[in-house]
């Protein structure tokens, strides 16, 4: 079965380069524009093996994401990845205390992102 994922940016680009990088290696894919939108996918019941988002969107940032979707059952052991330019370690700290898996500093390298994917999910 096709491990899927959500990718979170609110930059078509990144959003086409993650997904090109992730279908590369047999991912299923879904993309939304920003965390209020990944939310709404994810409470519609739709489930993923591993969501990677970015921090600073529109309408709702990665970290709120991040709380939110702990906040559903179904995504209580989900690994989710922050893939953002924001590389402080209070903001790192910030990520780890809101439940984030791991995070990633852009520009991604996208071998990297596929090593990340293959760990994350085991």
């Amino acid at each position: 079965m096709t491990k899927q994922v959500l990718i979170v940016d609110d930059s078509p680009s990144i959003r086409q380069m993650v997904e090109a990088t992730l279908k590369s290696a047999s991912y299923g894919v879904t993309a939304a524009k920003d965390g209020q939108e990944a939310f709404d996918i994810c409470k519609g019941g739709k489930s993923f093996d591993f969501v990677l988002t970015d921090q600073n969107m529109p309408r709702m940032d990665g970290l709120t994401l991040v709380k939110s979707l702990r906040s559903l059952p179904a995504f209580a052991r989900t690994p989710i990845v922050v893939l953002t330019t924001e590389a402080s370690d209070e903001m790192k700290a910030q990520g780890r205390a809101a439940g984030a898996s791991g995070w990633m500093v852009k520009p991604f390298d996208p071998r990297k992102l596929l090593e990340v994917a293959a760990k994350v999910m085991g």
